[in-house]
């Protein structure tokens, strides 16, 4: 004959341990690592070139695009009289003149964030963002670390891990990996 309360007691336990932290915890984890990389590197990728876009965009005049409000001008842009007094009053940039450090900081927050829009030299573009970060934060707002270390985040992640199959950097290794 059956032990029915044994059976049911078995059950009970196994149910239990299925449901137990450890087990739930590992099931999410497993959900998680699901996630593809380049999703998370997309994301990544488009989150910190419009915070550089967005900034470069302050110091120009005559050229807008922001994708998100839907502003848009066409036009020449031009270092803006507010982006030069920025960097003569309040910036103060200890090894370049005003007069040259606006407009690098402008070209370069035009163009290595639409670098890394497109996926296209992501590793040097996040490096050269990396930089432009490190520089605000020790000359210019160093008590900013917690938003500058999460753009520092972002930024390493896409030094590390690179740009994702979403990206040009992977669709140009594709073709010179056929090549070869």
């Amino acid at each position: 004959m059956i032990d029915t309360t044994t059976t049911a007691a078995r059950s009970t336990a196994s149910e239990a341990a299925a449901r137990s932290p450890a087990r739930l915890y590992a099931r999410l984890t497993h959900l998680l690592q699901r996630i593809p990389h380049s999703a998370v590197a997309l994301l990544a990728r488009f989150s910190i070139a419009a915070v550089f876009w967005q900034s470069g965009q302050t110091k120009v005049e005559g050229f807008a695009l922001n994708l998100v409000s839907g502003e848009f001008t066409l036009g020449w842009p031009r270092l803006s009289d507010s982006a030069l007094a920025l960097f003569r009053d309040e910036y103060r940039l200890p090894l370049l003149a005003p007069e040259l450090a606006a407009p690098l900081a402008a070209i370069a927050e035009h163009l290595l964030p639409l670098a890394l829009l497109l996926g296209l030299a992501t590793r040097l573009s996040a490096l050269g963002l990396l930089g432009m970060t490190a520089v605000i934060q020790v000359f210019v707002y160093p008590g900013a670390y917690a938003t500058h270390g999460t753009w520092a985040a972002l930024l390493l992640y896409l030094m590390v891990q690179g740009p994702g199959s979403l990206s040009m950097d992977h669709g140009l290794a594709r073709i010179t990996a056929t090549r070869h």
